[in-house]
């Protein structure tokens, strides 16, 4: 079983140039240390990489539980440049809330 991004956090977009940021902000500070560990850079970059060449920079915000993925060219070379439909990049926050986790819960066996 997994959960997704979505099932523990809410997420914004900002973009500058070519670069995304995706905010991910926990919705209860219990899932903050699952998602420190499970939602890695490296993860966030294999979401995206139909669009984002990357790399992937993540800044943790500890008092607010959330984190701040940088995702650079990303963005179809950037506002003036891009021929994509969401130049901003405003959707990308559902690309991060579908990424899939491995389950937090602890297992038992029978």
């Amino acid at each position: 079983m997994s959960v997704r991004v979505y099932d523990l956090a809410h997420s914004r977009t900002g973009d500058k140039g070519d670069t995304s940021n995706v905010s991910v902000i926990c919705y209860d500070a219990k899932d903050w240390d699952f998602l420190r560990h499970a939602l890695t850079p490296e993860r966030v970059l294999h979401a995206f990489r139909h669009i984002a060449k990357g790399p992937v920079t993540r800044y943790e915000i500890p008092n607010l539980k959330a984190f701040n993925f940088v995702i650079e060219r990303a963005l179809g070379g950037g506002v003036t440049r891009s021929l994509a439909q969401d130049i901003h990049g405003k959707s990308l926050c559902n690309v991060m809330l579908a990424i899939e986790l491995p389950d937090p819960s602890p297992r038992t066996e029978a």
